[in-house]
């Protein structure tokens, strides 16, 4: 089975996304949140759980992590900017968050 290619939102529509997307803003035409921890096994740990939400979608972030600070950066290479599987894995990035 083949997966549809995924399409660049409009500007107004990841406005619009966004407002249901706590923690996240449009930074330099990608998805960005910054998160900190309460020390670096805390936010590796983390990172270790957001690598298996990766894979389950097929969609990788580009992250940096420096101490107990995270940083992720959401954007689809293959549509050109932010797309709905953005808003997905911010979603399912969230959700983690609360159940933590």
């Amino acid at each position: 089975m083949t997966r549809e290619r995924p399409k660049a939102l409009k500007a107004e529509a990841i406005a619009l996304r966004l407002a249901d997307c706590p923690g996240w803003a449009l930074a330099e035409g990608k998805l960005r949140r910054d998160l900190k921890f309460p020390d670096f096994s805390a936010a590796f740990g983390f990172m270790a759980r957001v690598a298996m939400i990766a894979e389950t979608l097929d969609h990788h972030p580009e992250w940096s992590n420096v101490y107990n600070r995270v940083s992720i950066e959401l954007t689809t290479h293959d549509a050109g900017g932010v797309s709905a599987l953005d808003f997905e894995f911010a979603a399912r990035l969230n959700r983690l968050l609360d159940a933590s």
